[in-house]
């Protein structure tokens, strides 16, 4: 018994170490400044982000109400106050970053 409660332990653990790694999520790019004043996407949030951005803060994410903090921000350049697709590893609230795609539709 004690060795089908370890088995059971270990696959959760394992489970939830490879959907951290393979996480998919969709938010919309804003900036530590601002965060989640740019929750919706709209013009007046990508002038207002790429400014933020050019005067030193950096860029973030804003999905369902959480900030996550962007490891690769030369990836975000141009997307701010769009929505995308960003795929990476998540820990906590930061995501390492290995791919983002404006979303389309």
């Amino acid at each position: 018994m004690k060795k089908l409660a370890l088995l059971v332990f270990a696959f959760c653990v394992v489970g939830s170490l490879s959907l951290a790694a393979g996480a998919t999520i969709t938010g919309t790019v804003s900036d530590s400044h601002c965060a989640a004043k740019h929750a919706d996407a709209s013009d007046q949030a990508q002038h207002c982000v790429e400014h933020c951005v050019q005067g030193g803060a950096t860029y973030v994410l804003v999905s369902e109400g959480k900030i996550y903090q962007l490891d690769s921000q030369d990836k975000f350049k141009g997307l701010g106050g769009k929505v995308v697709i960003v795929k990476g590893s998540v820990k906590g609230d930061s995501i390492a970053v290995r791919s983002v795609a404006e979303k389309t539709s």
